[in-house]
């Protein structure tokens, strides 16, 4: 099937580059350091599918010595003018050749698996990322939960798309973000976690933990189903026949 970049446009890129992390979004961002600082030694980091920046300027914050990649000129553009300081660079579709083998401690994806089409794709580029770790390196994966197409929330609607409830792994599901500016919605592609454990043995990767963050009662915000239904996903992976020591 055909499935183009939506993210690559300029007036999503600037409505994503001033995105914080609100609502729902807060719930993907607000267990990471601990996350972080629980699996992951060192402090050279790669934002795979940075986007506009903001999970690179996260890792940043959290001391990471960080380069952002990207294959959308626009999205590359809004992180360069929001993070003039920043590392951020346009790459071909699974071009790491700038990046030494056996360099990283981390590796954060922040949602850009739900963008990338086609099986044998996504294992060679989680092949070409796990040959950039070192022994005790860690992929930290940042998705969308097949839920997230199928209900409601703070910051997403998925009313309009009653066809996402009967999507299978690797089909287009559509949803509307709330909180940005433009109303477009988002064409994703949804993934089943049966279907990424496969694809992580395939990969030469091994799921070495994983996080369901929900919402609490005690938190500003006005949940809609993030309190009883997790949005995203957080796996922690590592290279298949090492122990989690290293």
């Amino acid at each position: 099937m055909s499935f183009s970049n939506v993210y690559d446009d300029a007036a999503r890129a600037e409505a994503y580059a001033r995105l914080k992390f609100p609502g729902t979004y807060y719930l993907a961002y607000r267990d990471l350091p601990t996350i972080i600082a629980a699996h992951v030694k060192g402090s050279a980091a790669l934002d795979f599918g940075c986007g506009a920046g903001r999970s690179t300027r996260f890792l940043k914050k959290l001391r990471f010595d960080t380069v952002g990649i990207d294959i959308s000129p626009s999205m590359i553009e809004a992180a360069k003018q929001a993070d003039p300081d920043g590392d951020y660079r346009l790459v071909a579709n699974g071009d790491f050749s700038a990046f030494a083998p056996g360099s990283l401690d981390l590796v954060l994806s922040a949602f850009a698996f739900d963008n990338i089409p086609d099986l044998a794709n996504r294992r060679a580029l989680l092949e070409g990322l796990r040959r950039l770790l070192r022994p005790a390196g860690r992929i930290i994966m940042l998705g969308s939960t097949p839920e997230i197409y199928s209900r409601e929330w703070a910051s997403f609607t998925t009313e309009a798309f009653p066809e996402n409830r009967v999507a299978k792994s690797g089909e287009v599901v559509r949803i509307v973000m709330t909180d940005v500016g433009d109303p477009r919605p988002v064409v994703d592609l949804v993934w089943f976690h049966q279907d990424y454990l496969n694809l992580f043995e395939v990969s030469g990767l091994v799921l070495q933990a994983e996080y369901r963050p929900l919402g609490q009662a005690d938190e500003p915000y006005s949940w809609v189903s993030e309190m009883t239904v997790a949005p995203w996903f957080i796996y922690v992976l590592e290279r298949r026949g090492l122990s989690s020591s290293g």
